[in-house]
């Protein structure tokens, strides 16, 4: 199968009829065999109603409801354990995202040997202060902490290998952050490709501005987990060991400096309580290291490593 297109949604029974013709008539022009997987997060309108008489009438549309609303990236998630094509494309159900980019987003996949190619939503229809500013200062950390030279993170148009799809788990909200976690896994080559962004036809956004509190939040965890999820002690151990030796030094100092001078008062000098606060909260960091090592070695996926190639082995 050429293509998986998944397509989360929630409350996006108005849109879906004309998405679903939209997609059928882009592939077919381009002799394309492909499924589309949508998967509905829950949604309390008439969206799962409208899925079935979809998928009756088109049989490579197909669905999955979830019993309660999961958000993004468990659908996304769910999606990819479903897909069967050789590239996956996710796009949002809204018509924001064309159909139209889809063959030239597959054929940076196959052609261009891109892992990942993420929509970059240039010009946009949404409203300047509340969307647009705070996306660009999103989008600028992100670049900065993960080091991928992408304009928009958040894009949900993006065309993916199968393999990449089927070596990562989205959870959370880290649906902003895909590019992140396969670049974690190993997977390297990220293109981006400027695609149409179109103003919204039906409905309301599902998204509020809170969304850039948990994404930065989400990017400080992303970053955390990929460099140290697997070796916690390298982080809260070394933190530890240098608090730890600053209060002791600050202790020596003090201790040194009472007996030179007699009248010298240990605890009435800031110091002092600042070298305890250091030397607590560096033992505090070390053993919360000891411990995270303990269930980073002890976990069920410690010794899960993506293999890319092998020869003479079978």
């Amino acid at each position: 199968m050429d293509l998986s297109i998944i397509i989360p949604l929630l409350n996006e029974d108005e849109s879906l009829p004309e998405l679903s013709a939209w997609i059928e008539r882009v592939l077919i022009e381009n002799s394309l065999s492909y499924e589309v997987i949508f998967i509905d997060d829950g949604s309390t309108d008439n969206s799962w109603n409208v899925i079935e008489d979809i998928s009756q009438k088109y049989n490579c549309f197909k669905g999955i409801k979830f019993q309660r609303n999961y958000g993004k990236s468990a659908a996304l998630n769910e999606g990819f354990k479903a897909a069967k094509g050789d590239v996956v494309i996710t796009m949002d159900a809204d018509l924001q995202d064309s159909p139209d980019e889809i063959p030239e987003l597959r054929k940076m996949i196959i052609e261009d040997g891109f892992d990942i190619v993420s929509g970059w939503k240039k010009k946009r229809y949404d409203n300047t202060l509340t969307k647009n500013i705070p996306s660009k200062i999103f989008n600028a950390a992100a670049r900065l902490s993960s080091g991928i030279k992408l304009h928009d993170f958040n894009c949900g148009l993006k065309a993916y290998k199968r393999k990449v799809v089927k070596s990562i788990e989205v959870f959370g909200e880290m649906h902003r952050y895909i590019p992140v976690i396969a670049k974690g896994a190993g997977f390297k080559k990220i293109g981006e490709k400027v695609v149409e962004h179109r103003a919204r036809k039906y409905g309301v956004t599902k998204f509020g501005w809170e969304r850039f509190v948990n994404g930065f939040l989400d990017l400080f965890t992303i970053s955390f987990v990929n460099k140290f999820g697997k070796r916690p002690m390298h982080f809260f151990g070394l933190w530890g060991t240098i608090f730890f030796l600053i209060g002791l030094s600050s202790f020596v100092y003090l201790i040194a400096a009472k007996f030179i001078d007699s009248d010298f008062s240990l605890t009435n000098k800031p110091a002092f309580y600042i070298a305890l606060t250091a030397v607590i909260g560096g033992m505090q960091l070390f053993l919360s290291g000891f411990v995270a090592e303990l269930v980073a070695r002890n976990a069920a996926e410690r010794n899960v490593y993506l293999i890319e190639d092998k020869i003479g082995l079978f």
